[in-house]
């Protein structure tokens, strides 16, 4: 077993570790079909062998050779290192600076296989969502932290640390860009050839920045999401007997089971991936698992069934308005079209509230697998016909898009999670249209659009933190920290908007310690607007200093946040100004967080809805209760979630005009530029008739 000293020594090339290439016993990334002509395929050898002395490429080429051709790309599987990979207390770490102990930390987190989709392949979500490019530049990038000091920044360019590079104590210590390709070139196909040369990488949000902390992550969005669906659309403050169906429990899709609990309602989440399925049963992220429909309808009407994998005499958790989390193994398409089923033949509507979480963006390499085909069946098909698979897909998309439709016509109300859904099925054909609609718009909503754009225009969005000690108390003192905040900020007077975005946060933090969230690392994460996210780090830096929390604790937030991402099918998809395709906001961000305090930085193209979708961006900061980590966080969240808000005010939304305004008040030395309303909106067709 190697340890973590070896780990920050560099490339074992001597000896060489055996090569023992894909592990049994664990999920695998799917097949990758780039179609790399002869001369391609020698420019990804070349690349690969770049890592490594010429005494052993010799050896090396034949298997890396063997890679490109049976999964589409180098993973190095012989470096592949045997440790076991999770998040180590921080201490353990050989570093020379606290800032290099805790990004090494968070990789490993990513890396984690309790955490990870596909560790192997360094993917942690998304089914594409990679932390490197291979193992190699894995222990190239621990050997530089190891080494670094607060004179310098570690330089990486998709997955490839580029190097060391002088700098100064104020600066980043990390520097980040994932697929940083030309626009005209940013295509799905010039994707996969430059991601099998080696060049480029997709790092989805989190799983690039390493940021993601599990699928805690996006529990709490997923909570307020549900919640707030259920305000909005059934006018219901209280989800029990509710009926909530959607499908995904790989990375980030795993949180709909808890979410679905922590919301009081029934959610039945279709999975076709069995190994993901029993990894969140045995995690206690779901209640049941069951691979028989009639199963999950007797949940929702009462009567005996049996399964193959379990057997139960079911509860009808709809009437008796049991909260419950039931993952049915297999296609999403069935599920919904035995609902429809039901519909016909009984006219009773069994779903309220419906969504989708299978990875669509990135529908024709895995994301997404046809209802047509088993699982192993269709990856077959993915691997040997990839032509015919797309077609599958389509045509499945279609029959998806039907059978909610025919749902939603009678009253069940779905939305888009942001996951590409309603942009691949329009693409397949799918009657999704808007009509009258703008290009960002379909016949459903994004969640965004109608129930979190809202929460952004507030200035709230998923801030994180992590305790890097591996303490689970430290984590319940950061907790309380959370909580006592909150309370006094609404002591203290906040809007009626904000107060109730408060009060599910302190739900949410009561929940949180009852339904053993975590996953890898010690982390919370938390839905917290300017004021919150400030006054939380400031008082966590306090207890550091006081040695109530016994290590230092990193910060962060996912990309999809108030500030951080321009994706116009999702979290600018409520603005309207001409501007959602427009990207200075988040590169704004990335760049704005760099010299205001943070210690890592990350901007990325594609993440949630697909490469060429979106530019999204993140950072770290690390709290190690000195003045200087106070000042930085009051300087750098406070311009990383004003920064948002002021484009969001910029664009017409007043809730975000009322928020910029209100912190122009407290801080004298934030000016936004206001928009002023147009009084009469007659003037502008008479002007264009004269």
């Amino acid at each position: 077993m190697t340890s973590l000293k070896e780990i920050c020594c560099g490339l074992p090339l001597n000896p060489l570790p055996e090569n023992r290439g894909r592990r049994k016993g664990i999920p695998h990334a799917p097949v990758r079909t780039p179609n790399l002509t002869a001369q391609e395929k020698k420019l990804a050898l070349r690349n690969a062998l770049r890592y490594f002395p010429p005494e052993i490429q010799k050896k090396l080429v034949l298997e890396f050779a063997e890679e490109l051709r049976l999964y589409g790309h180098i993973y190095m599987y012989r470096f592949f290192p045997d440790i076991e990979m999770r998040a180590y207390p921080i201490k353990d770490y050989p570093c020379k600076t606290k800032s290099a102990a805790a990004i090494m930390l968070m990789i490993m987190n990513n890396l984690d296989p309790s955490v990870a989709q596909f560790p192997q392949e360094l993917v942690t979500y998304g089914g594409n969502g990679q932390v490197f490019s291979n193992w190699a530049q894995f222990w190239l990038v621990m050997q530089y932290l190891s080494e670094m000091t607060e004179e310098q920044t570690l330089v990486m360019y998709s997955g490839h640390p580029l190097g060391l590079f002088p700098s100064h104590r104020y600066a980043p210590r990390l520097i980040i860009t994932n697929g940083m390709v030309i626009p005209n070139y940013s295509t799905r196909d010039e994707y996969e050839k430059m991601f099998a040369l080696g060049v480029t990488m997709y790092g989805q949000m989190t799983a690039g920045s390493y940021c993601y902390i599990g699928p805690q992550g996006i529990v709490h969005g997923t909570v307020l999401t549900v919640l707030n669906a259920g305000r909005r659309y059934l006018k219901a403050e209280d989800l029990s007997g509710k009926v909530f169906v959607t499908s995904g429990l790989g990375g980030m899709s795993g949180a709909q089971a808890k979410a679905a609990v922590i919301a009081g309602c029934v959610g039945i989440i279709a999975e076709v991936d069995e190994a993901a399925l029993l990894k969140r049963y045995k995690q206690g992220w779901l209640m049941e698992i069951s691979n028989n429909l009639d199963h999950c309808i007797a949940q929702l009407r009462g009567t005996f069934s049996s399964t193959r994998l379990f057997k139960f005499y079911s509860r009808d958790a709809r009437k008796n308005k049991i909260a419950l989390s039931l993952g049915y193994h297999g296609n999403v398409v069935d599920l919904w079209e035995r609902l429809v089923y039901e519909l016909d033949t009984t006219g009773e509507l069994l779903v309220d509230l419906g969504s989708d979480q299978t990875s669509c963006h990135n529908p024709f390499s895995g994301g997404y697998y046809p209802v047509q085909l088993g699982f192993e069946e269709a990856k077959q098909l993915l691997s040997t016909n990839p032509g015919k698979f797309r077609t599958m897909v389509q045509e499945s998309l279609r029959r998806h898009v039907a059978a909610i439709n025919r749902l939603a016509d009678k009253g069940m109300f779905f939305w888009d999670y942001g996951n590409a859904f309603l942009l691949e099925a329009q693409r397949a054909g799918a009657d999704v249209e808007k009509k009258g609609g703008n290009k960002t718009e379909f016949r459903y909503p994004s969640y965004v659009q109608h129930i979190m754009g809202d929460i952004f225009s507030l200035g709230f969005g998923p801030f994180r933190w992590v305790c890097t000690s591996g303490d689970p108390q430290d984590l319940a003192t950061t907790d309380s920290i959370a909580m006592s905040v909150l309370e006094d900020s609404i002591r203290r007077g906040v809007s009626t908007s904000v107060k109730q975005q408060y009060h599910d946060n302190i739900r949410w933090i009561r929940e949180a310690g009852r339904h053993s969230l975590v996953v890898g690392s010690q982390a919370r994460i938390l839905y917290s607007d300017q004021r919150g996210r400030v006054s939380i780090a400031v008082a966590i830096n306090r207890a550091i200093s006081e040695g109530r929390i016994k290590a230092p604790v990193v910060l962060s937030r996912d990309h999809h946040d108030v500030s951080g991402t321009d994706s116009p099918y999702r979290e600018t998809s409520n603005i309207y100004d001409g501007s959602a395709f427009c990207a200075d906001m988040a590169v704004q961000n990335f760049v704005g967080d760099a010299f205001r305090g943070a210690t890592w930085v990350a901007l990325h193209n594609g993440g949630g809805v697909g490469w060429g979708e979106v530019i999204n961006g993140g950072f770290g900061l690390v709290l190690d209760g000195s003045t200087e980590a106070e000042e930085r966080a009051k300087m750098m969240l406070s311009w990383d979630v004003s920064n948002g808000v002021a484009r969001r005010c910029w664009s017409g939304n007043d809730y975000a005009y009322e928020t910029i305004c209100q912190a122009m008040k407290e801080n004298v030395m934030l000016k936004v530029t206001l928009p002023q309303k147009v009084a009469d909106e007659d003037i502008l067709e008479q002007a264009l008739q004269s």
